[in-house]
């Protein structure tokens, strides 16, 4: 498993976020304080404080995890 922190700070990104998560056949979790979601639900998303950066729990295979954090750039924050 590796954590990142991904901005989502307007709803074309949750909607293009949700599409390329839904690409891979592994879970992604978005941590927001104690709140788990799943990341592919875009409901679950909307939920959240999006004013803010979150954490996203990919829990991927090691060989996998550079395809997932490449088609994530665009979302991944320091």
């Amino acid at each position: 498993m590796k954590t990142v922190k991904v901005s989502l700070n307007s709803i074309d990104k949750v909607k293009t976020f949700v599409n390329d998560i839904n690409r891979f056949n592994f879970d992604f979790d978005l941590v927001s304080g104690r709140y788990v979601i799943d990341a592919k639900s875009i409901m679950g998303i909307f939920s959240l404080d999006l004013s803010r950066p979150i954490d996203l729990n990919i829990h991927a295979e090691d060989n996998q995890l550079e395809d997932v954090l490449k088609a994530l750039a665009p979302y991944i924050v320091e």
